[in-house]
């Protein structure tokens, strides 16, 4: 089975505190976008045991065994009996940029191993499994743009924006360490609620939705700051850094022309 897991852009990012279990607690819209990596799991021809995975694309960021593909194989065969699988991924999400892309493989993976062998398994029970994998990934498992509390586990479905909206996705290569951008950053209660203000224009959103980790990495990274601003110059009606970092987006309500040095930046420019 093939299947193509989708990038997912923040549209907000706060900091809500500190929890007890080392996690911290967010508020953010979750929503999708167009750039897809590919997934491909085969039940292995021969009586091998181990399963192969082979990746193409950009690199990946991380080894084979550390693949959250091979570790959302893993969490199923504790309680499920799957045989020795050949997959190939191919990645064109990067790596370390605030997109979700392991995240969503992993989810993918989920989801194609429950169709593929009949596990019967309900997405409520897949996000439970999907939780453990990572916190944005139980979101994957049903893509739709959603307002997430908690760890990013609580999801609350939302009105995707206008498809004829614009964006542009921007990446200088440079991936983010996610435990570091928490570590710099301080929990805050929001004087107003994301999902309120989410439901304003998006002409509006520029001074009120803001992604906490911004002025951490920033710091870290100019070109990340000079990116949105870039986009701004360039008519976005909302820009923001996704995640906790690197790629930074615009979101236009017209196809833009961007400044010719910039352009070796763009990983992802299309419709919403």
């Amino acid at each position: 089975m093939i299947g193509f897991p989708k990038a997912k852009i923040n549209i907000g990012l706060r900091i809500t505190g500190k929890r007890g279990d080392g996690y911290h607690n967010i508020e953010t819209i979750f929503h999708p976008v167009d750039l897809s990596d590919a997934l491909e799991i085969v039940e292995a021809e021969d009586e091998t045991t181990d399963d192969t995975i082979t990746v193409t694309g950009i690199n990946p960021g991380v080894g084979t065994t550390d693949n959250l593909v091979i570790r959302a194989i893993g969490a199923l065969r504790q309680k499920h009996n799957i045989p020795a699988l050949n997959i190939h991924l191919h990645k064109v999400i990067p790596a370390g940029a605030g997109l979700g892309g392991g995240s969503s493989d992993a989810a993918c993976t989920l989801m194609t191993l429950n169709r593929q062998f009949r596990l019967l398994l309900h997405p409520s029970e897949l996000r439970t499994i999907a939780l453990e994998l990572g916190s944005d990934c139980p979101f994957f498992i049903n893509p739709v743009p959603s307002y997430a509390t908690g760890r990013g586990e609580i999801l609350i479905p939302v009105m995707p924006l206008n498809k004829e909206y614009f964006i542009i996705l921007l990446n200088h290569g440079m991936g983010i360490n996610t435990k570091e951008a928490y570590d710099n950053c301080k929990p805050a209660i929001p004087s107003e609620n994301l999902l309120d203000l989410y439901n304003r224009p998006v002409a509006e959103w520029k001074d009120l939705i803001y992604n906490d980790f911004e002025e951490y990495v920033f710091s870290k990274h100019p070109l990340t700051r000079e990116f949105k601003q870039v986009l701004y110059d360039s008519g976005a009606l909302f820009s923001s850094m996704s995640g906790s970092g690197s790629t930074v987006y615009g979101i236009f309500d017209r196809e833009p022309d961007l400044p010719g040095e910039i352009t070796k930046y763009i990983i992802y420019r299309g419709l919403m």
